[in-house]
């Protein structure tokens, strides 16, 4: 495996852009791409999870989407994570595969979440079948279980898995359980993992127990502010940093109490970019116009710390 650049810092966790009837709408991927990298100063993206509906895509549609990304962002990103994850094993190796074609920086997996691993030793077999369609890719673990229900501990899964997955890179750790995420960078001793957290509104305790970076939603449009709060952590300056994930998490929280997820993500996106998402692919529907106007006003209403 060719070494990369190590991945570190914000990674924006990609919205697919529909159109009114429900087709990924590939041509503003584009300027998706540049006003990330030039509005949010983000320049690493994670393709195909969860805030892109990835599950929902099928794999033609999350094949067009890497290639897209992969093409839009040559010489702007500097990382290009393709999420291959599926329930059936055969579409996740034809996924690795094609992210492996098409030069992706790095690949990652969910676990299964309706036949369950139910243990490390199922859970390691299957990621194993899918880091091998792929074996000079950069590979990384999902770990989401709000949503998969697999709640194999992450520090459980790296004993051993450099031994049976040679492309194993890190984890996304999408879950509250800092414990968890300690113990696996306690472990990282010689530093050869990465460990990118997931619960944006958390991201500062994570940082504290020594996360590399974080992947997410929310980078896609408080970007900048969170690479400000990033800054203030390094200098350190504890009490700017802590404004900064405060406020995050001051907006959060109302749009939370309203009713938050991928299709509130996608209109957030779409009044603070321009950027027109569209909507969600069913069984998720659009966000209401009550919820835009609330949220865009609170958004609007917050005073970072940078004089926004």
């Amino acid at each position: 495996m060719t070494p990369s650049r190590k991945l570190e810092g914000l990674v924006a966790a990609t919205i697919t852009p529909m159109t009114p009837d429900g087709q990924i709408n590939l041509p503003v991927i584009r300027e998706y791409v540049d006003y990330l990298v030039n509005e949010q100063n983000v320049k690493n993206v994670f393709v195909n999870g969860t805030t892109g509906e990835g599950l929902s895509l099928s794999i033609q549609e999350r094949k067009q989407l890497a290639e897209e990304w992969m093409c839009q962002g040559k010489d702007k990103l500097d990382h290009v994570i393709i999420h291959v994850g599926a329930l059936s094993l055969p579409e996740c190796q034809e996924l690795a595969r094609h992210a492996a074609a098409i030069g992706a920086g790095g690949i990652a997996v969910i676990a299964p979440f309706f036949f369950k691993p139910t243990s490390k030793d199922e859970l390691v077999a299957f990621l194993q079948k899918v880091a091998a369609e792929a074996p000079e890719v950069p590979f990384y673990y999902y770990h989401i279980p709000p949503l998969t229900g697999v709640k194999i501990r992450v520090e459980e899964l790296l004993d051993g898995i450099k031994a049976r997955i040679p492309t194993f890179q890190g984890v996304k750790f999408s879950d509250t359980d800092l414990l968890d995420l300690a113990q696996c960078i306690n472990k990282n001793e010689t530093g050869q993992f990465e460990f990118l957290y997931g619960v944006d509104e958390q991201l500062l305790g994570a940082l504290a127990v020594g996360a590399n970076g974080a992947v997410g939603s929310t980078y896609n449009y408080l970007g900048r502010q969170t690479n400000l709060m990033l800054q203030a952590f390094a200098k350190p300056d504890l009490a700017l940093a802590q404004k900064y994930q405060f406020l995050t998490g001051e907006f959060l929280n109302f749009v939370i109490k309203l009713g938050f997820g991928v299709a509130q993500t996608k209109a957030v996106m779409t009044f603070v970019s321009g950027i027109p998402m569209g909507p969600p692919r069913l069984p998720l529907v659009g966000a209401s116009s009550e919820f835009i106007v609330k949220a865009k006003a609170k958004l609007d209403s917050i005073v970072w710390p940078d004089g926004d």
